[in-house]
């Protein structure tokens, strides 16, 4: 089992900026690729950012050019930093973590969430 903490989320206003950051714990044999994720109210889930253990990024065209993912794989950290944020990305963001190379949306684990609200 693998365990996933989310913190970092909070209120700002747009244009501002805000760090998110997952500590993973647990099986570390079970952490290979990790990502970001987000649901807003009313949507489905949907992939933010992604990147894997030797460092290859993926991000939703949403996103590209505004946010950036990076991981310590030391620590099992990954961190995501949102800058130029909108009220769009008002949303819970997910970290979530799996054994496989690459992230899908269909990920082995998941924190609970942290909320990030950004207001007009």
């Amino acid at each position: 089992q693998v365990q996933l903490v989310e913190s970092g989320g909070g209120l700002v206003q747009a244009g501002g900026s805000l760090r998110l950051s997952c500590a993973a714990s647990g099986s570390i044999l079970s952490i290979n690729a990790m990502g970001w994720y987000r649901q807003a109210p009313g949507k489905q889930r949907e992939l933010v950012a992604t990147i894997t253990r030797g460092g290859n990024t993926n991000y939703a065209d949403s996103v590209k050019g505004r946010f950036t993912i990076a991981r310590d794989n030391a620590k099992n950290i990954v961190d995501l930093q949102m800058n130029s944020l909108i009220p769009e990305d008002t949303a819970i963001y997910y970290c979530a973590t799996t054994p496989r190379t690459y992230a899908s949306t269909n990920m082995a684990y998941w924190g609970k969430g942290t909320l990030v609200t950004v207001s007009s």
